[in-house]
């Protein structure tokens, strides 16, 4: 383990930046926290949590996958994917740690998904504990512990001072090409890191949606859970709107499109979302075709099919994000706590 001060810091990322592009959580002007690329003068936001998770470096919005030149008769596809360098990513929470466990168990499971393997690759992963976890927070919900974050270097702040312990072979390789700007911790330095994890595991504890009873879903009550007369009054003010997927860190949906730009095809793909009335539509039409069946199938993923299919592991990280950004106050919570208390 080795510890630098936070006062500090930019030295750490202006070493890092030196070699490869760095990301750390930055305020915006809208009162809200966003990675954005190290440059000299940028500061660390002290905020808990970005508005949009780390997926984004790996999983982005929109990418270009092929271009497709046509000159009469002849087609000619070009290859438009961009290398990927290495970068790393700081700030990184436990909650979103996690979501790439979720996330490899899409995109690195056969066929692989060479665009995501490639990110992840070049991609160095930097958490930092939580201290103080929001109210919309419940992670530990789905056993992921905030106070010790996974991830390729896990980082503690404690008394102005920032701790760093490798992880990954990865992990190792970053300190020991950018560690020389911090010093070896003490044992008195990895006393503190402890007490720090055992003042917030007791915070934790006091979450309010920490105890929730999630021993329905599971895969034996698939069908009582599909078939509750609860999906009705949960589902009928969802606006259909997506914010809830486009904030949440696990959400992997997209949809792949061709845009005719005159001189030929782009083709690409984007963020999709199964709360739209056209997502999955095929040639017959959409399979789900009212709001109901829509929502459920969001949330019926995400508690049922994903863990029914990967060792009871949940689709979610409880980031808390949908909760604060639904702009009907119409979230995962709500959902397990009506279908989880029968």
């Amino acid at each position: 383990m080795v510890q630098i001060p936070i006062s500090n810091i930019s030295k750490l990322f202006a070493a890092v930046a030196e070699k490869q592009a760095v990301y750390i959580p930055v305020d915006t002007d809208a009162g809200c926290a966003e990675y954005k690329k190290w440059e000299p003068g940028t500061e660390l936001s002290s905020a808990l949590n970005t508005v949009r998770s780390a997926k984004d470096f790996f999983f982005p919005q929109t990418e270009s996958i092929v271009d497709f030149k046509m000159e009469g008769k002849n087609v000619e596809v070009v290859e438009s994917r961009a290398e990927t360098s290495d970068f790393t990513v700081f700030g990184v929470r436990a909650c979103d740690a996690a979501s790439f466990g979720i996330l490899d168990k899409v995109f690195l499971a056969e066929p692989v998904d060479t665009f995501y393997k490639n990110r992840r690759e070049h991609g160095t992963i930097i958490t930092v504990a939580c201290t103080e976890p929001a109210q919309t927070c419940f992670c530990s919900l789905f056993g992921i512990d905030a106070t010790n974050p996974a991830g390729d270097v896990s980082g503690w702040i404690a008394d102005g001072i920032l701790y760093l312990e490798a992880r990954t072979d990865k992990g190792t390789a970053f300190l020991s090409a950018f560690g020389s700007v911090c010093t070896e911790t003490d044992s008195s330095g990895k006393s503190v890191v402890e007490n720090q994890k055992k003042e917030a595991a007791e915070k934790m504890k006091a979450q309010p949606f920490a105890g929730m009873n999630m021993n329905r879903f599971k895969p034996e009550n698939l069908l009582d859970v599909f078939n509750d007369p609860a999906w009705a009054k949960l589902s009928e003010a969802c606006l259909g709107c997506g914010t809830c997927t486009f904030v949440c860190p696990t959400c992997q949906c997209y949809d792949i499109r061709d845009f005719d730009t005159g001189h030929g095809i782009k083709r690409f793909r984007c963020w999709d979302s199964c709360m739209y009335s056209d997502f999955t539509k095929m040639a017959h039409g959409n399979p789900r075709l009212t709001q109901l069946e829509r929502f459920r199938q969001r949330f019926m993923h995400k508690l049922v099919y994903f863990p029914s299919n990967n060792d009871g592991q949940f689709g979610c990280v409880g980031c808390g994000r949908c909760l604060a950004k639904c702009p009907i106050s119409m979230n995962i919570v709500k959902v397990m706590k009506t279908l989880g208390d029968k």
